[in-house]
């Protein structure tokens, strides 16, 4: 048993999240070099970004605009006047030995994001958000002779980063999880950021302590560095309350220091003492001019934000009538957002749209691992096959089947089912004389169920389907079979 469940109870935990979330610019922040990811290392380098002596960097406006859009969305405040810092520090991947960053003048300040936790809303307030560029990255490998060795790559280095820092109010680590969940919705929606953790494009620290409960001073912090999945912040703060706990109720003190996350061995390391501001002595950049936001520009990032995910969240419960938990998972992504709302402005029923889009859309696209973007059936052809369901050519179960041959196949549901004769039966003289041959081969059955066994009604039921192929109008066959049985 840990720490964090024996004595959760004694303690609160004291949460702050620094995400950097590197932004969808053609070019570095500072410098004309590709950001494209997956380049042969090194290859994606210039003087600017190489810090060799004389090369002047030039700020990108396209991620002060994407910036922007973020602070503006959360209901921060913009600072008109934003001055670009060194912050100072010797890393094998940061080749000019400071990176540039804001400090006392970031671009924005404040706002909040909403999560929800057991269907109740709270609100994390956001201390800053700020631009900065990406250092390389490191690869630690057993070298075949001469043992050890780290390799570096910095294609990365000068890739424009938003890092956005919320104040110290979450209060477990699955709170945490959500919160990185809804800022990874955000940034998706507003397409800014991929937010693709695997290719750390959105990577998250987590400053922690923990102090005894009703208690107001602030316990020592602990920082985990670079977690590269949603769930691994849940997990690594879990297991440093853990840590954490453990020492205070031993007796013992914590020591302010920067952690590393192995999430093989699902465990903290230390990688060294905990740096404060004055560590990495920031100053000005010389080489870099004040940015001065003025009211043309702000007003064009603002007419570029959509419609955001709590907005439309909202809008599809009041417009399709869907229930708010359908609703919220429909907009968890703008695409998937986008695609059912063009299914449901083609047909007559858009609950049955969302249905649709829930279970057999969203089911075939785990199966595959793949986006609605690329998904064969598209919201038109998607919308035919609904229509076929609402006139009563084909019943839901053949519509599955439909379904399955338009992803493997392609074609319009008309095609498909004219093609394979799948129109459904709803010719009444025809059910009829399938449920004739039924109750003459089941006399036993039949006489159960006129004695009293009415659940013997489905079995019948099956057998009339059975023998059409699924096809028969499954109201039809309901509706003749309790008249026959009860004659």
């Amino acid at each position: 048993m840990t720490g964090w469940d024996r004595n959760h109870a004694d303690f609160e935990a004291v949460i702050g999240l620094e995400i950097h979330a590197q932004l969808l610019t053609e070019s570095k922040m500072f410098c004309g070099c590709s950001t494209a990811y997956g380049a042969p290392p090194n290859t994606q380098t210039c003087p600017v970004c190489l810090g060799l002596p004389g090369a002047l960097p030039v700020a990108n406006r396209q991620a002060i605009e994407y910036a922007l859009r973020f602070v503006l969305a959360v209901g921060g405040t913009v600072n008109r006047r934003n001055v670009f810092a060194r912050k100072n520090y010797y890393y094998p991947d940061l080749p000019k030995g400071y990176q540039i960053s804001q400090y006392d003048q970031p671009l924005g300040e404040g706002g909040t994001i909403i999560i929800i936790e057991d269907n109740t809303a709270k609100s994390i307030g956001l201390m800053r958000a700020h631009l900065e560029e990406d250092a390389g990255k490191s690869f630690h490998v057993d070298a075949r002779a001469g043992g050890p060795a780290t390799l570096v790559d910095l294609n990365r280095c000068g890739v424009p980063l938003l890092e956005i820092v919320s104040q110290p109010e979450i209060r477990s680590p699955y709170q945490a999880y959500l919160f990185v969940t809804k800022i990874r919705q955000l940034v998706r929606y507003l397409d800014i950021c991929s937010g693709d953790m695997e290719k750390g494009a959105l990577r998250c620290d987590a400053n922690i302590s923990v102090r005894r409960q009703r208690k107001k001073t602030l316990g020592t912090r602990t920082e985990i560095k670079n977690i590269n999945s949603i769930r691994g912040v849940e997990r690594a703060l879990t297991r440093e309350i853990d840590r954490q706990i453990d020492i205070l109720g031993s007796g013992g003190q914590i020591e302010q220091t920067t952690l590393f996350w192995d999430d093989d061995a699902q465990d903290v390391r230390p990688m060294r003492g905990k740096e404060e501001s004055a560590d990495y002595r920031y100053f000005p950049d010389p080489d870099l001019p004040e940015v001065v936001i003025d009211d043309d520009w702000l007003r064009r990032a603002a007419k570029a934000i959509p419609e955001l995910p709590n907005q439309r969240r909202d809008r599809l419960v009041h417009e399709f009538h869907i229930p708010p938990y359908d609703a919220g998972v429909l907009t968890a992504e703008r695409p998937l957002a986008e695609y059912f709302e063009a299914v449901a402005s083609l047909v007559d029923r858009p609950k049955s749209a969302a249905n649709w889009v829930l279970t057999e859309v969203l089911g075939a696209l785990r199966e595959v691992s793949g986006n609605i973007e690329e998904f064969p059936v598209q919201p038109p052809q998607l919308a035919e096959l609904l229509r076929e369901i609402e006139v009563g050519n084909i019943s839901g179960k053949i519509a599955k089947e439909v379904f399955r041959i338009m992803q493997s196949e392609g074609g319009s549901a008309r095609e498909i089912i004219e093609r394979r004769g799948l129109q459904q039966i709803s010719d009444g003289d025809t059910i009829q004389l399938v449920i004739g041959q039924v109750l003459r081969a089941y006399p036993t059955e039949c006489k159960a169920y006129r004695g009293g066994k009415k659940k013997l009604f489905g079995f019948f039921v099956g057998e009339v389907m059975a023998r059409t192929n699924g096809k028969a109008n499954p109201q039809k066959v309901n509706e003749l079979l309790r008249k026959m049985l009860e004659d």
